[in-house]
This record gives structure tokens, sequence and C-alpha cells, in this order.
């Protein structure tokens, strides 16, 4: 396939100079106005170029983005995860016994609005489910108390307040975790609940949904771990949809015990102290900045996926490409994780040692 990048450009204006030259008798020199129509030929040449290649790439999987990865994947038999709204639960303090309408909207002091799933009565105490009003990540994370804003003012309701962390709010699916999910869905057409299998169903169930581990701990059971992104651990909430979707007979071989867990947190400490080359000494400020994103990169890395080993020869060389001349590790030490267990960074000390030479 011949692309863009592969033309010789130079060699294309040659030849249209010649072929203009056959058709006119003229050759045209770089200060003709017919050389400039030759650069507007050549440009509409490569751009035609560009998207037939495009176009040819888009029928494949690995190229294909946006709504054409959306068709592919009808072909599969399976579509894009949507948007969703936040969750949390809210309780209403009440003067006399009283119902809360379904629709409900309470707010938070940013204004985010979320409103009760389902109509509830109750005499001194409700609890009721909410729904953030937009989709998306805009309504996770706030913390009880804080959605406490009643814009449908109900007679007898004295206080209202979220008492759980809202969670669950997610994006459209992106391009990369859709293209993962459509290689693993080929695997849920197997009768033997195969570990691709499982994690595809696992990953469909929502797209925060990052890394999933499946193993056997003992024959007829499947145990399922799981995290969510950025290293997130997963409240009960998502473990329930988790385990609700998996033990659909649909979703479960018969035979399989399917037990749905987060995985179990690992913690390790970083403590190092680095040495910068004195011919870099101009640099230092910038080394620092440099050394210090990469241990959070480093403590990224280690809690983004289940079983990943904390291995400091791995710290070591981040800190060394961001700069660093001399690296010496405190801790940690090299920390074996299971296929159930994440590692977490719990202290983290970073220790600029001054200027060495060699």
């Amino acid at each position: 396939m011949l692309k863009p990048s592969d033309v010789d450009i130079s060699q294309e204006k040659a030849e249209l100079r010649e072929k203009w030259k056959q058709l006119t008798g003229v050759y045209p020199l770089p200060s003709y106005p017919e050389d400039f129509i030759l650069d507007i030929i050549l440009y509409r040449d490569l751009v035609l170029l560009n998207y037939v290649n495009e176009r040819f790439l888009s029928q494949f999987l690995a190229y294909a983005k946006g709504e054409d990865l959306d068709r592919l994947a009808e072909l599969y038999g399976i579509k894009r995860l949507p948007p969703r709204p936040a969750i949390t639960t809210l309780r209403f303090a009440l003067s006399k016994p009283i119902t809360i309408p379904k629709g409900t909207k309470v707010a938070s002091k940013t204004g985010v609005i979320f409103e009760t799933i389902q109509e509830v009565s109750g005499d001194t105490q409700i609890e009721v489910q909410a729904f953030c009003s937009q989709t998306g990540s805009i309504g996770n994370g706030f913390l009880p108390g804080e959605i406490s804003i009643l814009l449908d003012p109900i007679e007898g309701v004295l206080k209202v307040e979220n008492i759980t962390i809202s969670t669950g709010g997610a994006d459209t699916e992106n391009d990369e975790r859709f293209r993962e999910r459509i290689r693993l869905s080929l695997e849920r057409f197997t009768n033997a609940g195969s570990r691709e299998a499982y994690i595809y169903h696992t990953k469909t169930v929502h797209q925060d949904i990052e890394d999933v581990s499946v193993f056997s701990p003992q024959p007829g059971v499947v145990k399922v771990v799981f995290l969510l992104k950025e290293g997130e651990i997963p409240d009960t909430q998502m473990i329930n949809l988790v385990k609700r979707h998996l033990s659909d007979e649909k979703v479960r071989p018969l035979t399989d015990k399917v037990i749905v867990s987060a995985p179990m947190i690992l913690n390790y400490d970083i403590n190092l102290t680095y040495y910068i080359h004195r011919k870099d000494s101009a640099l230092v400020s910038q080394i620092q900045e440099r050394v210090n994103k990469a241990v959070q990169e480093f403590v990224n890395w280690t809690k983004s996926k289940i079983g990943r080993d904390v291995l400091p020869e791995e710290l070591i060389k981040r800190v060394k490409d961001a700069g660093a001349y001399r690296v010496e590790i405190q801790a940690p030490q090299y920390l074996q994780v299971n296929q159930d267990q994440v590692a977490q960074a719990q202290n983290v000390s970073i220790n600029y040692g001054g200027l060495v030479d060699d």
C-alpha cells in the first residue's frame, strides 16, 4: 500500500514538469505560473491518496476509528458503551410522614443535579438512590453531605444530603477500549467459560473497568478480580454490578461458581536519594521536576494493573532516564504481587542529594 510519506515529492514534481513540456512545449521553471499549477495538482493527488488510504484502513479493526469502528463492531454483534450518569444515595430527614416523588431534584453547591429514581414514602427518614442528570464523570466524587440543596421544595422535608460518594459516571467508551472489547468478544461464544470470555463480559459492564484478572482457585470456582481507571479500587456498588452481570445464565457456564471482588491492596513505600552530574548543574530544576514526575508515573504504573510486581530496577531506570546521574534506593525492595492483588505506594520520599562528579 502506497502512503503519502512514501512519495518522492521531488521526483513526482519533475515528472509533472516533463509531462507539461510534452503537452505544451514549455518547460515550467519554478518562477513560471504553470509551476504553481503543478504544485496544486501534486497536493491534490497527495490528499486523495491519503483519503483512499484512510478509507481502506478503516475496514480493519486495528485502524478503524469513531463511526467506522462502530460499523465494524456491528459485524461482531456488539456496541460501544454509552455514557452513564453517576449514582448516589440520598437521605431525607422528615418532620412528618410524606412521599418523595420520583425525579425529585437535589443539587450540589457547584450546581450538579441528582434526581431520585423512584417514588418512596417514610415517616421520619427516607433513603433513596439518585442519578446525576448529566452523563459522564461530572457527577463522580461528591463526598457525603456535598449534595444537599433541595431544588423541588417538599413540605415536611427538614434536610437532604447524600450519604455515599457519588460514583459510576462515565463518558462514552473510547476507541482503544472498544477495540480491545471487540477483539475479546469472539471469546463470548465459547461454552467453556474461557478467561478471555470472562474478561470481555466484565469489561462490558462499565467503561471505567480497566484491568481484569480471572483465575480458578479450585475446580468449579472462577474468581474475577477487577480494577478501575487510574488504579481506583471498585466499591461495593460496582462489584455488585459485575456480579449480577456475570451471574446471568447466558454469561456464566452452569458449572461455574463465580466470585467477584476488588483486588487486595499491597502497600509499599518509596524512599530514594538521587544525584545530578555536575555538568548538568544548569538543568537542576528541570531534572528535579522530571524526577518527581518519573516517580509519580512509577506509582501509577504499579497501581494500574493487577498482579504487577514492584520492581526497584524499574524505578531506578525511570529516575535515571529523567536525568539523574546516580540513584540510591532504600525502599522499595522487590515485592511480588499475586494475581488477586495490586500494589499501591503509601509513603513517598524523594530526596535530592546534590551535584556529583564521575
